[in-house]
């Protein structure tokens, strides 16, 4: 099924899980640490500029953020693992990405993003366990691509082979939102997902 991806609209967002309506539709989350760019990404995928509100700050998205798409919902869950915020607030975010992810909701894939650059954080690893301990589809999608040089770029893909289990098996995709690297890719993933 061919996307219009221009066509996509922000739908609502939720602070606590217990105000997010039943499913309605298909779902695709974007699970990753604070600041490693899911609304980034989200506003590449879809042509838009400022769809998800993109902030310097990290920990900015608090609560968790519907897109729709025709019947589809795009999920921006909260960046974990910023430590400047408050033990419950901390305990809100991850009651919501975990109310969220066991509630047996339509969720056809998620978007596991990691910025390459560096090492996966403890909290990078555990979201990973969780999704392969459940047996819920995901991508991994590595941010910030562009910023290493072809050489540091090759040695961190050898890295992520020892630092995160079952790296190999995984379905990995490199992404940039300045070049756009990845942006097909995505699509394309999306389009099967969703068929």
């Amino acid at each position: 099924m061919k996307l219009n991806y221009n066509k996509a609209e922000f739908f609502a967002s939720y602070g606590v899980f217990s105000q997010i309506p039943e499913n309605a539709g298909t779902e695709i989350a974007f699970a990753g640490h604070s600041n490693v760019g899911k609304s980034t990404l989200i506003n590449k995928l879809f042509n838009r500029k400022n769809l998800a509100r993109v902030s310097s700050v990290p920990g900015k998205t608090a609560t968790i953020n519907f897109y729709s798409l025709e019947n589809i919902f795009f999920v921006d869950l909260p960046g974990y693992g910023y430590a400047k915020v408050s033990k419950s607030e901390k305990e809100r975010w991850s009651g919501l990405i975990d109310g969220y992810l066991s509630s047996g909701r339509d969720i056809r894939l998620v978007f596991m993003l990691v910025d390459m650059r560096h090492a996966p954080t403890k909290d990078d690893l555990k979201m990973i366990d969780y999704l392969i301990d459940t047996e819920m589809p995901f991508v991994l999608v590595l941010t910030k691509a562009d910023k290493l040089k072809k050489t540091e770029r090759e040695k961190r893909l050898e890295a992520f082979k020892t630092e995160i289990p079952c790296f190999e098996d995984m379905h990995v995709i490199p992404f940039s939102s300045m070049t756009g690297e990845g942006v097909e890719e995505l699509r394309e993933i999306v389009e099967d997902v969703t068929d």
